[in-house]
């Protein structure tokens, strides 16, 4: 009789990605669908999730009938979207033609479990949005921001965006220096808007107005680059960035008990921390002050929810060599 196998889902709010893995680490089949967030996705995630599945199953040319645990992450997956993310991975699962069993986890969760095998630790995670996560024996026992767009996300890709144009329409009313954030904002909007400084605050207003909360994010980069480049207001909302970020951690930290004890497994996660650039930079800085101690790198949430699954079959117990194998499969 054949092993049983596992399977680890990282659904998105644009992409979800599955894995099929061995008990061993060894990744035998991948997948991938549209986006299966639950708030921001746009369709019912069951589907997407299924597709995933399907493609990974078919991938591996696994026999449904040999997985015996899946994970299945996902944002909005906490205690206000729990049962509904738990229906949404029953529907896929059984859809799939899987007969095992299946849980639903946060993306937090996954994130934590893509960067290390240890049960306790940190995670901190700045993306679309941004939060702090503190572990015990695995469990998410705390968080700190998380609160999207209009009233927390800290940090987060989107938080540079909007800021960035805001120093932009400061920079062409008068408030604020000048910046070459102002010409790079009016070409990654694609506007037309002349040299005329009122006309083109105006322009930029009517752009940022139409664009859907996370398509902030997509102006992150420029601060990045800018900032990179030696722009000086780019530069200090990179700055700004890294320390509410760092201060997320830290007060999570606190709030876990752990403070400043070195040697704490601290992992990042999401599109700000992982791309190059000088916030992933000054907050890799910030946590080896810290902490002591380089900070892991999640790269992979399907590969975390993976382990999850390993863990859960082996009775919480698998060998870390396991983990090495799915995380190094993933970064290549």
């Amino acid at each position: 009789m054949h092993d049983p196998l596992v399977i680890g889902v990282d659904a998105g709010a644009t992409t979800s990605r599955c894995v099929v893995s061995d008990l061993n680490g060894n990744i035998l089949g991948r997948g991938a669908a549209g986006g299966a967030n639950q708030n921001s996705s746009g369709a019912p995630p069951g589907e997407a999730l299924r597709r995933a599945l399907s493609e990974a199953l078919a991938d591996a040319r696994a026999d449904p009938a040999r997985v015996g645990f899946g994970v299945i992450g996902a944002a909005g997956a906490g205690a206000a979207g729990r049962e509904a993310a738990a229906a949404a991975a029953r529907e896929a699962w059984a859809g799939a033609g899987l007969g095992g069993r299946v849980a639903a986890v946060t993306d937090l969760e996954v994130g934590f479990a893509a960067g290390t095998p240890a049960p306790d630790g940190l995670l901190l995670l700045a993306g679309t949005g941004a939060v702090g996560a503190a572990f015990a024996g695995g469990a998410l026992t705390h968080r700190c921001d998380g609160y999207g767009w209009l009233l927390g996300d800290e940090g987060s890709a989107v938080w540079l965006g909007r800021e960035a144009l805001r120093a932009v329409l400061r920079a062409l009313d008068g408030r604020g220096p000048a910046t070459a954030l102002t010409d790079a904002a009016i070409e990654a909007l694609g506007l037309t808007a002349g040299e005329d400084p009122e006309a083109r605050a105006q322009a930029v207003l009517r752009a940022g107005f139409r664009l859907r909360p996370a398509e902030l994010g997509t102006l992150a980069p420029l601060v990045s680059d800018l900032a990179a480049g030696g722009d000086p207001v780019a530069r200090a909302l990179a700055e700004e960035a890294a320390r509410l970020l760092l201060h997320t951690l830290a007060t999570v930290a606190a709030r876990a008990g752990r403070g400043d004890a070195p040697g704490t497994s601290v992992v990042l996660a999401g599109s700000v921390l992982l791309s190059p650039g000088p916030v992933g930079d000054l907050v890799r800085a910030g946590v080896r002050q810290r902490f002591g101690t380089n900070p892991a790198q999640a790269r992979d949430g399907a590969a975390g929810a993976a382990w999850m699954a390993i863990l859960q079959l082996n009775g919480g117990f698998a060998d870390p060599a396991a983990h090495a194998r799915l995380t190094a499969a993933s970064a290549g």
